[in-house]
């Protein structure tokens, strides 16, 4: 039987830290001095990368955090933080420091092929990412259909950013400047209350509220 409300908070999840809408811009720049084959060559190798990133970080992140001693709560609390963070730079316009900052962008310009920097990491699999992946997998614990549906939204996720990157000269003229940053703070909404979710998960399961 599908949990529904899990994969309600898998796919919100998803859709919002990726933002597929917000590669848009970000994808022309870093491609436009590239000819349309090579731009489309650089986009599909960097979400086929942000993917890998994924599903390493999905099977062996539980056993990092474990190696390293450091307790689901305390991943969960930083996870939301950080989401707060990005979310926070999403509803205000803001250049995100857990993405690529301005020289990052820079210097994604004149390398030759920007598919795993900047495209990949940090703009697709940045920390936000990487730590949803995390502690969504987290939040299965271990059931087979959560899992499924943790791996379903986030290729669903990685699908519409490819759609959004293949086409992105024709969407932002199609779409505007303007309609791609509503659409970017709608998500940063959503984000946003998706963090502090995450936080009051972490600190209602942390020692502080199960002390003898």
């Amino acid at each position: 039987m599908i949990d529904w409300r899990f994969a309600a908070t898998a796919f919100a999840t998803a859709f919002t830290i990726i933002d597929p809408v917000g590669m848009i811009p970000l994808s022309i720049t870093v491609t436009a001095s590239a000819p349309a084959q090579a731009r489309r060559a650089i986009v599909d190798r960097a979400v086929l990368i942000a993917a890998g990133i994924m599903l390493f970080m999905g099977l062996l992140g539980h056993a990092i955090l474990t190696y390293l001693g450091i307790t689901l709560p305390a991943f969960t609390i930083a996870g939301g933080i950080l989401l707060l963070l990005i979310a926070i730079d999403m509803l205000f316009a803001r250049q995100s420091g857990t993405k690529a900052t301005t020289e990052e962008e820079r210097a994604g310009q004149m390398l030759e092929n920007p598919a795993v920097f900047p495209l990949a990491v940090p703009m697709i699999a940045g920390p936000g990412t990487i730590a949803t992946v995390l502690l969504l997998v987290s939040f299965s614990h271990g059931n087979g259909a959560r899992l499924a549906i943790v791996a379903a939204a986030y290729i669903a996720a990685l699908a519409v950013t490819w759609l959004c990157m293949r086409g992105s000269t024709l969407l932002l003229r199609l779409v505007g400047t303007t309609g791609i940053h509503v659409v970017t703070r709608l998500l940063g909404i959503i984000l946003a209350a998706l963090a502090v979710q995450f936080i009051l998960n972490g600190l209602v399961a942390s020692p502080l509220f199960h002390r003898a």
